[in-house]
């Protein structure tokens, strides 16, 4: 039985806090360059070129790509031949606070959904898994809201087609429209329960973008972009820069 102390961990997800609001993923920036080449659209191409500039100044300056620095979801895969010493669930909040200090990000989140109150920096949203081995793997998520706040869920009668599940995506970020600012990565989860497909869903997020396609994820891109949102929603090619779908077993 592996020991891993708490305070490791605290220091893993700082580090990570910081490099997850500070670093643009390589796959997303390799797409952004590629929808810039692809682009016709004068202001469209000046919008995707600032985000790329936002992105690299970003990096250079140690600031925060955007200055909504999210809902931190920190996931966690815990080998089953680990023992944590200490306070796991204490350990991943003192983590994202003192990453979050350190960073200079913002303070996003009240205490109460309903009451609101002043804003901290936690607690983070935490899930975990059991996996085999004798690591711990941790994925830090900062989860912007402008993009959350979109999010829809359906419950479908087991009796529909794919063609009615494509449907209700597509009107998801046709109703989203400019405000969660595009182009996006669009996440889908499906499967599940009610709970669990918001889960996949922003899993679905972390996959790499520049990976071989499932059949689903190239239609719905397809048709993503012929909606014509594109860049901020002023015109232009790219509405969507992937569509990532992950899918769970789920009742009869």
């Amino acid at each position: 039985m592996r020991e891993i102390r708490a305070s490791k961990i605290t220091e893993t997800v700082a580090e990570l806090s910081i490099r997850a609001n500070q670093v643009l993923r390589n796959d997303v920036l390799q797409a952004l360059k590629a929808a810039y080449k692809k682009e016709n659209d004068k202001r469209a191409k000046k919008i995707i070129e600032a985000i790329i500039k936002n992105a690299l100044v970003a990096k250079r300056e140690k600031l925060a790509i955007c200055q909504d620095t999210g809902m931190p979801v920190v996931i966690l895969e815990i080998g089953q031949e680990v023992r944590v010493i200490g306070d796991l669930k204490s350990a991943v909040n003192k983590g994202v606070e003192l990453g979050y200090k350190k960073g200079s990000l913002r303070e996003s989140i009240v205490k109460d959904p309903l009451v609101r109150g002043s804003s901290g920096y936690t607690p983070a949203l935490i899930y975990t898994d059991i996996i085999r081995g004798n690591k711990i793997k941790i994925t830090v998520l900062p989860k912007g809201f402008g993009c959350e706040n979109k999010s829809q869920l359906k419950m479908f009668k087991p009796t529909v087609g794919i063609s009615e599940i494509k449907k209700f995506i597509i009107e998801t970020v046709k109703a989203a429209g400019p405000d969660a600012c595009p182009p996006f990565v669009v996440g889908v989860g499906i499967g599940g329960s009610a709970d669990y497909a918001g889960m996949l869903a922003k899993r679905a997020l972390l996959k790499n973008i520049g990976r071989e396609k499932l059949k689903l994820e190239k239609e719905l891109l397809r048709e993503i972009n012929k909606l014509k949102i594109e860049p901020m929603g002023l015109g232009g090619k790219c509405t969507c820069l992937a569509v990532n779908l992950e899918n769970y077993p789920t009742h009869i």
